[in-house]
């Protein structure tokens, strides 16, 4: 058998996909955390903007940070208690961040704690994307805006397997298409988690997103190996240090409930489609 070069380079890339399958925001971005978490902390606040629409239920605002000639924007909000019915918390913006970072999934941009006016709130640095997970949808029906077709394709449709499983085990009950950002390189990167890290009985006994959800339908197919084992390795002594002081105990209890739960589908779709199938 002749091997050409393309599929060579295919592999490299598959082989290399395996490692590094659950970044999504850009290498060089990731290593910038700690300087955009000090940034952040300590740029002067311009161009303070209150964002407004259907989607800003939370009535975050939109904000310049300045400081030594370099300009960001990013987002502030302070939501916490009940509003329109429903429990809202700026403090989890902070935990998913951190809980992602350490899950490896690197799809939530950096959010530190800041305050504004004197109040509380998480700022998070905005993300440049090209569309709404929303578009995508739509666009199956006007065969528009649809994901590249080969590896990319592939690469895709595994980062939205991701996607289902972080908010399955943080509950994020507000998860829907138009918080989940497409990039211009069909990288996808996740924002609004102030109603996640639920602790009633909802939240502990399923999962958000299985076959037969019927607010959020949708599996978590196939997962890297390396975050099914950081799964395994979470205990509630390193989720307080992960999030501290962001999570109490009863919700720190209630993301270990949901990882059992999240290992338990994973354990009945490899025994479904094997181990090869699911792990990658």
């Amino acid at each position: 058998m002749k091997w050409k070069w393309e599929t060579f380079f295919m592999i490299i890339a598959c082989l290399a996909f395996g490692i590094f399958a659950q970044a999504q925001l850009k290498p060089e971005g990731i290593l910038k955390d700690k300087y955009w978490e000090s940034f952040m902390a300590s740029a002067t606040m311009t161009d303070v903007e209150h964002m407004e629409g259907a989607g800003a239920v939370t009535k975050p605002f939109k904000v310049a940070l300045e400081k030594d000639g370099e300009k960001r924007f990013a987002v502030w909000k302070n939501p916490e208690g009940r509003m329109g019915g429903v429990i809202e918390g700026w403090m989890w913006e902070i935990a998913a961040y951190r809980l992602d970072r350490h899950l490896g999934l690197n799809m939530v941009p950096v959010t530190i704690e800041r305050r504004h006016n004197g109040n509380r709130g998480s700022l998070q640095l905005w993300v440049e994307s090209k569309m709404a997970y929303k578009a995508v949808l739509d666009g199956k029906k006007k065969n528009a805006d649809q994901p590249p077709a080969g590896l990319k394709g592939v690469l895709f449709n595994r980062a939205v397997y991701l996607q289902r499983a972080f908010d399955n085990l943080i509950a994020n009950e507000d998860r829907h298409a138009n918080n989940i950002l497409i990039t211009e390189d069909w990288k996808i990167i996740l924002i609004d988690h102030s109603r996640s890290f639920r602790t009633g009985s909802n939240f502990t006994e399923n999962l958000l997103y299985t076959e037969k959800s019927k607010t959020h339908p949708g599996t978590m197919s196939a997962l890297p190996e390396a975050f099914v084992d950081k799964l395994k390795a979470l205990t509630a002594e390193r989720l307080r240090e992960i999030t501290d002081p962001y999570l109490d105990a009863k919700e720190i209890e209630a993301v270990l409930v949901r990882r059992d739960l999240i290992l338990k589908e994973i354990k009945r779709l490899i025994e479904i489609k094997g181990e090869k199938e699911v792990i990658y």
